[in-house]
């Protein structure tokens, strides 16, 4: 299975929580260019049967279609985490404002002072996703945010929810996970396309 980190938005640029918004145009263009050049030419993992899911927000659809050429089928648990009031907002901001909540947050797996959705629920519904393709992952494209890439390696690995957040994913960078009988092998993660 290839995930595909979705292109960059406004809001990745001023490092805010995610929210909803259309990918950068020239996130969409390095998009294009990757299928044309990086994955044809080094990833088998995105033969011509293969099913291209995308995240339900537009960045990740818009990347899907760029990335691959084709038109993605939309999968709801490949959404970003809700972030509630702190969607959209920086994480600066927050840090200067609501420093015990987001304490809390990136400590206790199950906290959600922000009224919105738990590191380990985010988790909880990638990993289903996940044990769902698992037989055909081998046909499997993923485009989402990093939130639900690093959730899928928590699964992958084993990891706490919170530990997952030590991985740095890259707007359009790359991870493979492959099946393997009883679970999942990580081929790589972060790979940059070479555009």
């Amino acid at each position: 299975m290839l995930i595909i980190r979705q292109a960059g938005t406004p809001g990745t640029r001023r490092a805010c929580f995610p929210a909803p918004e259309d990918a950068d145009p020239s996130g969409l263009a390095q998009a294009a260019a990757l299928r044309r050049t990086d994955l044809a030419r080094t990833d088998p993992a995105l033969p011509d049967d293969a099913v291209v899911f995308a995240a339900p927000w537009p960045a990740a659809v818009a990347t899907a279609r760029a990335a691959s050429g084709r038109e993605p089928v939309v999968a709801g648990a490949l959404a970003e985490a809700d972030y509630g009031t702190w969607a959209g907002r920086p994480f600066a901001e927050i840090a200067e404002t609501e420093p015990e909540g987001l304490g809390a947050w990136l400590t206790d797996p199950d906290a959600a002072p922000h009224g919105g959705e738990s590191l380990s629920e985010l988790g909880a519904r990638v990993a289903a996703w996940l044990e769902s393709v698992h037989a055909d992952a081998a046909r499997v494209v993923a485009v989402c945010d990093a939130g639900p890439v690093r959730a899928a390696l928590a699964h992958a690995l084993g990891l706490p929810a919170t530990r997952a957040a030590l991985f740095d994913i890259a707007p359009l960078s790359r991870t493979e996970l492959a099946a393997r009988h009883g679970g999942w092998r990580i081929a790589y993660v972060n790979r940059k396309a070479a555009l």
